[in-house]
């Protein structure tokens, strides 16, 4: 997926976790099928997982974890990772990485949802426990300063779609993009988020949301970004549900919206052929979010 990915394999995860957790030398290694684009996991035994970063982008993704997830976990309704060993580079590999406990569930795909509706309160309620997290000295979220930020980035990806992807509509992904971008910027205090609730993300149990995984990117700061599943999961009748349950007013429902469609925008090029899982929901998020612009003029 990446120009500076590391080649990562069963093998390796086996010599770096018999090199330094003897007591798990002799579990079995399973790579784990993801759409995940910043770490490889593998599956050791029946109750761990473990996860390395593909490159240097995630290196300080096991430590931000193992800060902040023992903090936040006893304020959340769900289950969320809990890191059991951090280990060290070795063996050719040069970042510190992560043993977690198993967590059962599966990931949930867009348009295949057994109960959306129940699924939008669940993932609402994730969302507000998240907000009203009161963990302080939180690092900034990934994804929590203003959509000016990523503005030029998202113009020239909406750009690159119009010139090499014929079913894009590029012109309305700008007005939307605008649209979004005029919404009044996040004005109330720092607020705890995840940043990147993506479907690879959740793990899901009889159709309703059992826990939420990767935290590398949470922190504080304008909380829209964490509506992003009212497009990128949630069908149009459920993403009403969801509106109605996350209680928040009309700005920053709009500044949500211009976070899923800019993630979705940027993901498409660059993970077309790479990455079968995020381009595949990438197009559903434009889709849903232009769909939703339409309805709404």
């Amino acid at each position: 997926m990446h120009a500076d990915e590391l080649d990562i394999d069963a093998g390796l995860v086996a010599r770096l976790v018999g090199g330094q957790f003897p007591q798990w030398a002799d579990l079995p290694v399973e790579r784990l099928a993801s759409g995940g684009t910043v770490n490889a996991v593998y599956r050791l035994g029946n109750a761990l997982s473990v996860r390395l970063p593909l490159n240097e982008g995630g290196g300080k993704d096991p430590e931000k974890e193992q800060r902040w997830l023992p903090e936040l976990a006893p304020a959340l309704p769900v289950t969320v990772p809990t890191v059991v060993a951090t280990g060290e580079p070795a063996e050719g590999y040069p970042w510190p990485w992560s043993v977690h406990r198993w967590i059962e569930g599966e990931n949930p795909v867009e348009g295949r949802l057994d109960e959306p509706e129940l699924l939008a309160r669940d993932v609402a309620e994730f969302v507000k426990a998240m907000r009203a997290a009161g963990v302080a000295g939180g690092p900034p979220a990934y994804r929590g300063g203003p959509l000016v930020s990523v503005d030029a980035g998202t113009r020239a990806a909406i750009e690159k779609l119009r010139h090499c992807d014929e079913d894009f509509d590029a012109d309305a992904a700008l007005t939307a993009w605008e649209d979004a971008l005029a919404a009044p910027p996040w004005s109330g205090p720092p607020r705890w988020a995840h940043s990147d609730l993506m479907p690879s993300n959740l793990l899901v149990t009889d159709g309703r949301l059992t826990a939420v995984l990767d935290f590398a990117t949470v922190g504080i700061g304008d909380p829209a970004c964490d509506l992003i599943p009212a497009w990128n999961l949630l069908p149009p009748t459920a993403r009403d549900v969801f509106r109605g349950a996350v209680d928040v007013d009309d700005a920053t429902w709009m500044r949500g919206r211009g976070w899923a469609l800019a993630m979705a925008v940027l993901q498409l090029p660059y993970y077309r052929r790479t990455n079968p899982v995020i381009s595949a929901n990438a197009r559903h998020v434009i889709r849903e979010v232009l769909a939703s612009e339409c309805s709404a003029r």
